[in-house]
């Protein structure tokens, strides 16, 4: 079997983290350094402490990341499987009436 195809790679990479807490926009973003693509499978995980925005601001902090590239296998089963799981949370309303 070729290892490849379940082989992860792993490496860590700069990053920007932006945490908005604004009437406006409640969002945390992270925008990597460099050419890295992320795909479906793959994990970013920003190293540091929780990054906690009062209300009204925009924090924004450079941090480091480390990227999991997910092998051919897991990268292909993720794109299979999403489309469902997207489909479980489109079950739930947000409304006040409710509907049996």
């Amino acid at each position: 079997m070729n290892k490849r195809l379940f082989r992860k790679r792993r490496f860590e990479v700069p990053c920007t983290v932006e945490v908005s807490h604004k009437f406006e926009s409640l969002h945390a973003h992270v925008e990597l350094d460099g050419d890295v693509a992320v795909q479906p499978g793959d994990e970013v995980l920003v190293h540091g402490a929780p990054i906690m925005a009062a209300y009204g601001e925009v924090i924004t902090e450079r941090r480091t990341a480390t990227v999991t590239q997910a092998g051919a296998v897991e990268r292909v089963w993720t794109r299979l499987t999403g489309d469902l799981e997207f489909m479980e949370l489109c079950e739930f309303s947000f409304s006040e009436e409710v509907r049996l």
